[in-house]
């Protein structure tokens, strides 16, 4: 009995785990020659349809916070600044879950895959949001707000390895654009509800309340429209399920050719990966690993003080520069069509335009617009920053979810990608206190004071340790 166990719990042999290296090699090469299908697009397509609505109930965040203030279960600021009787608390609640969603259960989607962690996540952001939407007090509803957040977290780092893994290197850019496009339509539609609803009382429930519950309803339809994407070939190749991935590759194929109407180009010769890193996580604590797990790292904490600074504070800000509660819900609502708006327009550069440089300069785009925006009164200028704003953090959004996916093997990118992911969910998490005391003692000139400096670093730890990553295979970047 015990020789059985040690068996099993054995590494593959020597010729075996080689073997299983070549088969996972020219699987990568053939998925990698194939054109941009109308079934590629597709797949994308199912796979942001479930991130749809993460990015939906990360957005209404600041929407339903007027509503929230108003129907008095929390407020705007409190006196203490970990204050959890307040709007901040909320926000570091959503960021505290999706830290231990991404870093804690990173590892899931390598262990049981891409596909059966995507599905099971969703499921559960949709339960904790419907549960969350009847609490009544700010303890409960922070709590659920955390358990919630979890089930996000999971979900966003399995999608960003999921899309790069289903497409060849010519378009995981365009791939990532698409993905984070379909993603972010959830924003307009989350303000133009709260819009309508946040105001409101329905049948006895307070409008924030349906702001929620839509999500969640939503939520469980795409549950069974995505059912239909097929398991990572590459994470199936890693797992030694090589006769599923070459199913799933040889189907890919069949679409690819009858949709052009000839034969494919023949692949080119299979990057093979070492054995020793399939699923090792000390790999990503040797070089070249280390150093960017390090660069991205402080990379995530910055960019998202920066972004969700802005992000889950449209509103208030605005309330700040002398704008009505309603008025401000509206606008923002304008503001938000350039979340999708964004990485539609990146779909035309993504794959051109080294991912790193692009990164740099959105994130230059961000401190200036944003000291514009500061210094703006009147309406017409306000939206026009605010919309310059949402471009530009949603081309760094765009670019990073790909970029940071490029940058580890398969066998470990979802865990690299939950680590890293997971700086940005403390920074998201942090950035309710931090905005909130800065808009208290500083008004909404300290606020982007606190962007900018975010914002430089951003620019100097991408710019100067980011290696480029357009153009190049998966398995040549891990070498």
């Amino acid at each position: 009995m015990q020789s059985s166990v040690t068996a099993a719990l054995r590494p593959l042999d020597a010729p075996a785990q080689l073997a299983g290296n070549s088969a996972a090699a020219a699987l990568s090469a053939r998925m990698d020659r194939l054109p941009g299908t109308r079934h590629l697009w597709i797949l994308v397509l199912l796979i942001s349809l479930g991130g749809f609505f993460e990015v939906y109930d990360l957005i209404f965040t600041g929407y339903i916070a007027p509503g929230m203030a108003k129907s008095g279960l929390l407020k705007t600021t409190t006196a203490a600044f970990f204050g959890f009787q307040g709007m901040a608390g909320f926000i570091a609640a959503t960021f505290a879950g999706l830290f231990v969603g991404t870093f804690g259960f990173g590892w899931l989607p390598d262990r049981y895959g891409r596909r059966v962690v995507f599905t099971f996540s969703l499921l559960w952001y949709s339960i904790g949001s419907a549960i969350m939407a009847f609490q009544t007090t700010p303890e409960s509803v922070i709590l659920w707000r955390f358990i919630t957040g979890i089930g996000v977290g999971i979900e966003i780092v399995t999608i960003d390895s999921y899309v790069t893994e289903l497409v060849p290197q010519h378009m995981r850019g365009r791939a990532m654009a698409f993905n984070q496009m379909v993603m972010f339509a959830a924003a307009p539609v989350a303000a133009i509800l709260s819009y309508w609803l946040v105001p409101t009382t329905l049948f006895g429930i307070d409008g924030w309340r349906w702001v929620v519950l839509a999500g969640s309803a939503g939520a469980i339809v795409v549950w069974f429209v995505r059912r239909a994407v097929p398991e990572s070939p590459r994470w199936l190749a890693t797992h030694d399920r090589v006769k599923q991935a070459e199913s799933v590759v040889q189907s890919m194929e069949a679409y690819a050719e009858r949709e052009s109407g000839r034969p494919l180009p023949p692949p080119q010769p299979g990057v093979e990966q070492p054995a020793h890193r399939r699923a090792s996580f000390a790999e990503l604590l040797q070089p070249p690993y280390r150093s960017r797990l390090i660069m991205l790292i402080v990379f995530n904490f910055c960019q998202a003080i920066g972004y969700y600074g802005f992000a889950n504070w449209v509103p208030t800000l605005l309330i700040g520069q002398g704008i009505t509660v309603t008025k401000s819900l509206l606008y923002s609502f304008v503001i938000a069509i350039a979340l999708p708006v964004g990485p539609m327009l990146a779909l035309l550069y993504a794959d051109k335009i080294q991912r790193k440089w692009l990164i740099v300069s959105a994130a230059l785009a961000v401190i200036v617009f944003g000291v514009l925006f500061a210094q703006m009164k009147a309406v017409v200028p306000l939206i026009v920053f605010g919309v310059l704003i949402s471009l530009a953090g949603q081309t760094i959004s765009v670019c990073y979810h790909a970029y940071q996916a490029e940058l580890f093997p398969t066998g470990v990118r979802c865990r690299a990608n939950g680590i890293v992911y997971s700086a940005s969910r403390i920074g998201a998490m942090m950035s309710g206190f931090i905005i909130a005391h800065l808009l208290r003692e500083f008004g909404v000139v300290g606020v982007f004071t606190g962007i900018t400096v975010c914002m430089l670093v951003v620019m100097v730890s991408i710019g100067g340790f980011g290696p480029k990553t357009n153009g190049r295979r998966l398995e040549e970047l891990c070498e």
